[in-house]
């Protein structure tokens, strides 16, 4: 417990020292107030990826030998992740693709460091086409790479992202330690700990961002352990961490569907109608309208994180029966879309048409 004590205490230092210190490195390191998704209102240093690597360090430094086996390829396979992220943060001139094949290669030099790809899925004809390593290799990067930018697309609000993620890996540990798997139950807490030693300085008040590069850093952390607990304990479907993971991979996926049905708009471009940034406009404004715009902000995520309990706790509740796990994935896909049509056509989902229930005008998808 001292450990992890530590590791939280590191990473929240360095991210107060580069609070401190945006004087200095501000003129590459610091996040402007114009854009799309931009809900901050004074520029803010968005290398918080700094601390997160600190206290990863940290954590390694401090570990047992069989946590450092898990922690050292993991953290050496994510630095194409990191640096391209990175690399965003500081010239805003890296693209969407780019960081998305990073963290793609991320998920295969994970591989090539443990010989660990997902290969049993739960689902018989997809895991006998994993039996054939390249596709399992393909296979795992796309997943990799896929969680990973979803943390990247939720981290919209002060403390969402950190916070979720804490949840998730609390989630994955617990299930860990059913099975007896001690050191990935430990890594998990290690991950949680930087994650919330970030977040005690991001939330609510939002000194300093994760940026891309603490984005994708943490995003490929979480996801390469979703990899790890199934392939390393049988007992556990992967739907459970799957399922562990649900509320980011969602809102991925809503994302891309949503941007592919709106005409002269890329999947890749970014907006500002995810969930988080409905129910920051249509109830944490509406409902606290007397609050300052960074405490709104810090509020959003608390109401979000509430998405993110529920799959993670059903994932650990049935983390050894597949069609429960599936099952809740369904429900949870069903909420998060009844809630998205409420928020963005002020009507539930169950319901086509109500003369009573007013438009959601084209505009309103592109105001703050």
């Amino acid at each position: 417990m001292e450990n992890f004590f530590t590791v939280f205490a590191v990473t929240a230092l360095v991210a107060v020292a580069l609070v401190c210190t945006q004087h200095w490195h501000g003129h590459f390191s610091m996040d402007s107030t114009f854009g799309v998704q931009k809900h901050h209102t004074e520029p803010t240093p968005r290398i918080g990826g700094v601390a997160l690597v600190s206290g990863l360090l940290m954590g390694w430094f401090l570990a047992a030998p069989d946590v450092r086996a898990i922690l050292g390829p993991m953290l050496l396979a994510g630095v194409p992740a990191f640096a391209f992220g990175l690399a965003e943060d500081v010239t805003k001139k890296v693209g969407v693709l780019p960081r998305l094949l990073a963290t793609m290669f991320s998920g295969v030099l994970a591989w090539y460091l443990t010989g660990v790809a997902m290969q049993d899925t739960g689902v018989p004809f997809v895991d006998w086409l994993l039996q054939f390593t390249p596709v399992a290799v393909i296979f795992t990067a796309f997943a990799v790479g896929g969680v990973a930018n979803s943390i990247n697309i939720i981290d919209g609000f002060n403390g969402l992202a950190a916070g979720a993620v804490s949840i998730m890996l609390a989630a994955i540990g617990l299930m860990a330690l059913s099975v007896g798997d001690a050191p990935l139950a430990a890594t998990c807490a290690v991950l949680a700990a930087c994650a919330l030693g970030f977040g005690a300085v991001n939330w609510p008040l939002g000194k300093i961002f994760l940026g891309d590069g603490g984005a994708y850093l943490l995003g490929f952390c979480l996801a390469w352990v979703a990899v790890l607990l199934p392939m390393r304990s049988p007992h556990i479907n992967a739907w459970a961490t799957a399922l562990a993971c649900a509320y980011p991979v969602i809102e991925v996926l809503s994302s891309v569907r949503r941007r592919r049905k709106r005409e002269g708009h890329h999947p890749g471009q970014p907006d500002k109608v995810h969930l988080h940034h409905l129910i920051h406009r249509r109830v944490i404004r509406q409902r606290f309208p007397g609050l300052r715009a960074p405490l709104q902000n810090g509020f959003t995520s608390v109401l979000c994180c509430f998405l993110v309990v529920l799959p993670a706790a059903w994932a650990v509740v049935f983390a050894q029966n597949t069609w429960a796990l599936a099952l809740g994935f369904a429900l949870f896909a069903g909420i998060y879309e009844a809630l998205y049509v409420r928020l963005s056509q002020f009507r539930w989902i169950w319901i086509k048409n109500s003369s009573h229930a007013p438009k959601c005008r084209p505009a309103d998808a592109h105001k703050s």
